[in-house]
């Protein structure tokens, strides 16, 4: 059903209400109205990463691990597979009378705010730092959850608008400030993607303010989204973001206002209670019916374009319940965790051979963890592999394998009556009587995420510092001082410190939150069934770096994120080695295609992606390092050669005033191709430098 055929029926319908039950149908819980044929629906539902809080479903890779893959194909399927299992779980619940919240079709998915700063507990839901990377994969995600089909599949929700990023602790009164340049340059453009090139049926406004206006009320926000970028499907606030307005940021001063405000501006949808004062505003003559029934034609002609209202149904109406975590979907998750595994070191100790590797001893507090596979928003899967199962499936009798956890997560002991650092003679001990040391450290959900979800109370999600916790520290370096062949696997959603595993052991690898049977897939890793291949969406920072950022509170993008950091990171964004070694042999740009021909010249078959960055190289305005442009994975055989083409967005030729006006850049580009950053970290950790070419105005918009 098109748009405008579902708004022609919300509006008949709509038209039969009373303003009471218009108004009834603003709140994320909105009740039915029987005499009309309407029944209940909850507008609240999450598939950050597979359907979540609502039972049974495929748990995928955590959104960073999902960027990871720099793979927007791969993601899209993954996404049309999480809209599967929601029709499949609201076709057959829904038949019981079972319209509960997290079992509707409306996803308030994906997160596509900018992971600006290290600190925010949050940033592992996001694609990352990158506005480019996260507008390419916002898109593929949107695509998926909505479909092709007739009606919408599910419908989509690009949150949170705008410019919102932490602190955790003060998001209910904070005032984000950004410049007009940092806007348009960073904030804004995956927003605008999703809007404009994918369609996105919602979206949801941020808790803060935005340059003094609540996200959820605010003309200048509404203004490029409604306005500028035309958007037409419907607005739904944070929830309790309203309450906020009078209760927190202080610009209104009784709930009444705050209705008013935010219907006013053209919030449709209120997740919370504060839609509840809707008809006191109304009586008190401060909103219009007109304001009300606008809001729920747009929420109606959402609901008639999912085909789930009227009598013609949808085409996804016959999804079977057995869709869920069926086998298709488990393979998916799989590859998904294969690809989005970072090898971060290898000394040539990877891959492990079962054969020589000797007594494995497998050691550290996420070893043998189900929390830290699954990250947060999540679902529950019908199966968990941690680590260290996956590791004694893989091997079985072959090899002997000693574990201890090590540590507790953060705090100093294990057994709350034993002394402190309670398990780290046991895993001091399992290091010297193992050949080969697997020490599994990183943090969980309970450490790094939302406001209220963690145990983290005190930075309310948001982490002081890069370093992992101190019981962690103390049990890497007794292991690491054994001097056994070790891996160092970390498992976390955001930039750690690990110069101690860089400096001491033999390899690292970065697993993020792979999945409910993500320890299946980081063993295939270790032992070379398949070729770690992902890439780092975020900057990797030494800890002392934060003293050279701006604030956290501070929006400003001086000296953060790869296009403005001016030190050395630990390691780089874009950066991931592999088993292979792809090296570009030839590069020829023709108009906005870039023709590029890459040879494996290693002794394993391998995955890699193909990266390309380009750099304004007159003017002033353009960010002082080189920005990714675009990016391929490729897979190749030992001593193959690949060819692929790449098309360059016209965005990759301008740059932004201080005015926030994007503008044609100055005429003259370096363009940079490799399977890395073009930078001297990268060059030093990879030993390769990327493929550069010049690039003019008559070169670049011939074709």
């Amino acid at each position: 059903m098109t748009r405008q055929e579902a708004r022609r029926k919300a509006e008949e319908l709509v038209g039969k209400m009373t303003v009471e039950e218009k108004a009834s149908q603003l709140r994320f819980d909105a009740p039915a109205i029987e005499r009309l044929g309407v029944p209940e629906y909850n507008w609240w539902n999450e598939a950050l990463h597979g359907l979540a809080r609502g039972g049974t479903a495929t748990s995928f890779p955590q959104a960073i691990g999902m960027a990871a893959m720099f793979d927007d194909e791969l993601l899209q399927k993954i996404a049309d597979a999480v809209a599967t299992e929601a029709r499949a779980k609201y076709n057959a619940v829904s038949k019981e009378g079972d319209r509960d919240i997290y079992h509707g079709l409306t996803m308030w998915s994906p997160n596509i705010n900018i992971f600006r700063d290290p600190r925010w507990g949050r940033g592992h839901e996001t694609y990352g730092e990158d506005p480019y990377l996260t507008a390419r994969l916002g898109k593929a995600f949107v695509h998926g959850l909505q479909g092709n089909g007739e009606s919408l599949k599910t419908a989509a929700c690009a949150k949170h608008f705008a410019v919102h990023s932490g602190p955790e602790a003060l998001r209910h009164s904070f005032n984000a400030v950004a410049s007009p340049k940092d806007l348009e340059e960073t904030y804004l453009p995956a927003f605008r993607a999703l809007v404009q090139d994918a369609d996105v049926e919602a979206v949801m406004g941020a808790y803060n303010r935005t340059n003094g206006e609540p996200c959820c009320a605010s003309d200048y926000l509404m203004g490029k989204l409604r306005g500028e970028w035309g958007f037409e499907g419907h607005f739904v606030s944070d929830c309790w973001a309203i309450r906020d307005f009078h209760e927190n940021h202080k610009v209104t001063s009784a709930p009444v206002e705050s209705v008013t405000k935010a219907l006013k501006a053209g919030c449709d949808l209120n997740c919370g209670c504060t839609y509840q004062h809707i008809m006191h505003a109304y009586e008190l003559g401060m909103i219009t019916e007109g304001d009300i029934t606008r809001c729920a034609v747009r929420l109606f002609t959402t609901r008639y374009m999912l085909g789930i209202l009227g009598d013609e149904g949808s085409e996804y109406d016959a999804i079977p319940y057995s869709s869920i975590a069926c086998r298709d979907h488990l393979s998916l998750a799989h590859k998904a965790a294969l690809e989005s595994c970072v090898l971060l070191k290898n000394n040539g100790l990877l891959p492990l051979d079962a054969q020589t590797c000797g007594t494995l001893g497998v050691i550290g507090p996420n070893a043998n963890s189900r929390i830290s596979l699954i990250g947060n928003y999540h679902g529950t899967a019908p199966r968990y592999v941690t680590v260290l199962e996956g590791i004694q499936d893989a091997v079985g009798d072959k090899v002997q394998i000693l574990y201890s956890e090590g540590c507790a997560l953060s705090a100093d002991r294990v057994e709350p009556l034993a002394k402190a650092n309670d398990r780290l003679a046991e895993a001091v001990a399992v290091a010297r009587n193992s050949d080969t040391v697997i020490l599994v450290l990183g943090l969980d959900e309970t450490l790094e995420g939302e406001e209220g979800d963690t145990g983290n109370s005190y930075f309310s999600g948001d982490k002081d510092s890069l370093l992992l916790p101190e019981s962690q520290r103390i049990l890497m370096e007794r292991v690491l001082a054994i001097g056994k062949p070790t891996v160092v696997i970390l498992m976390a959603g955001s930039s750690i410190d690990l110069s101690d595993a860089q400096d001491k052991a033999d390899a690292v690898l970065l697993t993020w939150y792979p999945g409910a049977e993500g320890g299946r897939a980081v063993t295939e890793l270790l032992f070379g069934v398949q070729s770690p291949s992902g890439k780092l969406p975020v900057t990797f920072y030494r800890n002392e770096a934060l003293s050279e950022m701006p604030d956290f509170t501070d929006y400003s993008m001086r000296n953060r994120t790869y296009r403005y950091y001016s030190g050395s990171p630990l390691y780089p964004f874009g950066y991931g080695l592999t088993y292979g070694d792809c090296r570009i042999t030839d590069l020829k740009a023709d108009g906005n295609s870039i023709h590029i021909t890459v040879r494996n010249n290693g002794s394993r078959k391998c995955e890699d992606v193909l990266e390309l960055y380009i750099r304004d190289n007159l003017s002033p305005l353009a960010p002082p390092h080189p920005v990714l442009c675009g990016f391929q994975r490729i897979a190749s055989d030992a001593g193959a050669e690949v060819s692929c083409t790449l098309t360059l967005s016209p965005d990759a030729f301008t740059v932004v005033r201080e005015d926030g006006v994007r503008i044609s850049g100055s005429g003259s580009w370096t363009l940079y191709a490799g399977f890395g950053a073009p930078d001297e970290r990268t060059a030093e950790l990879t030993g390769k430098k990327p493929f550069s070419v010049l690039l003019s105005n008559a070169q670049v918009f011939m074709k």
